[in-house]
């Protein structure tokens, strides 16, 4: 699958017609790193996650980057077994992406729409505004909430909410 493009993210988000912020810096290995090219900045800094359970079953969690992940309460709330961080390789294969790259904008690559989506309640709640990187680290998306869940929509997911 070919790796998803900063310019078809953008190509997406301006063919549904939903407005966004966007912050050029230089590469961002990490959430630590990004964070400090877009401070005073309005939106919740995020982390997308790409897990893998038993039986080749793909997830997709989205949340706070200050929160930690806990894999046992995700697997008690959503019934997912065995799950842990994906394989470089299904991420390269599900999303077309890339470890520090991955957000919600990679499910225009998932052909096979094999991926669950989930959203931490708390940061759906705590922010109208969330921060994405558009399928490259140099970049960095300011969405709305609720615009950012029209475009998964539209992407033919149902995502979810979580607890974590």
């Amino acid at each position: 699958m070919a790796e998803g493009t900063y310019e078809q993210v953008i190509n997406e988000l301006d063919r549904l017609g939903i407005k966004y912020g966007m912050v050029d810096h230089p590469a961002a290995e990490t959430t630590e790193e990004a964070d400090k090219y877009i401070e005073g900045h309005e939106g919740v800094r995020t982390k997308t996650m790409f897990l893998k359970g038993k039986k080749h079953h793909f997830y997709l969690v989205i949340m706070d980057d200050k929160k930690p992940m806990n894999f046992k309460e995700f697997e008690e709330l959503t019934g997912a077994k065995r799950v842990s961080m994906a394989r470089p390789d299904d991420l390269k294969e599900q999303l077309g992406s890339h470890a520090g790259v991955v957000s919600p904008f990679c499910l225009m690559n998932n052909e096979e729409h094999n991926v669950q989506v989930y959203f931490d309640k708390d940061m759906l709640a705590e922010s109208p505004v969330l921060t994405f990187h558009p399928n490259v680290n140099t970049h960095t998306i300011f969405i709305k909430t609720p615009d950012l869940l029209n475009f998964i929509k539209e992407q033919g997911y149902e995502p979810e909410t979580i607890d974590l």
